[in-house]
């Protein structure tokens, strides 16, 4: 068994999420929210193939969650389901070991370095560090 690096990860923010909204669901797949992905102009050339009706991938961080402690290995999810407690990395609990976050947004117009999305459920100010292209599998 190969043995695990323990090199540590710096990431800075490309941009930040601006939205209106001040409370947004739980994940994006009940999401509605409408907002804005600011990009740093220094990465805006990096945008130029995406095009309203895109679907992306917006890796962030969860900015504004405790940290993480042996106790949260063990969570209460999902609010559908009261009184079961479920693994941390089964749920989408923003109290994470690493707080990274992984949402769904769909493109409705992009101007310059910034991105107008529904979908939102991140926080206004949520720092982005990453946007991938969504493609369907469709085998």
């Amino acid at each position: 068994m190969k043995k695990i690096s323990q090199k540590k990860f710096c990431f800075e923010p490309i941009g930040w999420v601006h939205t209106e909204a001040k409370e947004v669901p739980r994940f994006y797949s009940i999401s509605r929210v409408k907002g804005e992905l600011h990009i740093l102009p220094k990465y805006k050339v990096g945008l130029k193939d995406i095009k309203p009706g895109d679907y992306l991938w917006v890796l962030f961080a969860f900015h504004k969650s405790p940290p993480f402690d042996p106790e949260k290995h063990m969570v209460q999810e999902p609010p559908h389901r009261p009184g079961e407690k479920r693994g941390v990395f089964s749920t989408c609990s923003p109290v994470r070991p690493n707080p990274i976050g992984l949402s769904r947004v769909k493109v409705l117009k992009v101007r310059e370095n910034i991105i107008e999305v529904e979908g939102l459920d991140m926080l206004d100010g949520t720092p982005i560090f990453d946007l991938k292209p969504y493609k369907e599998d469709k085998h």
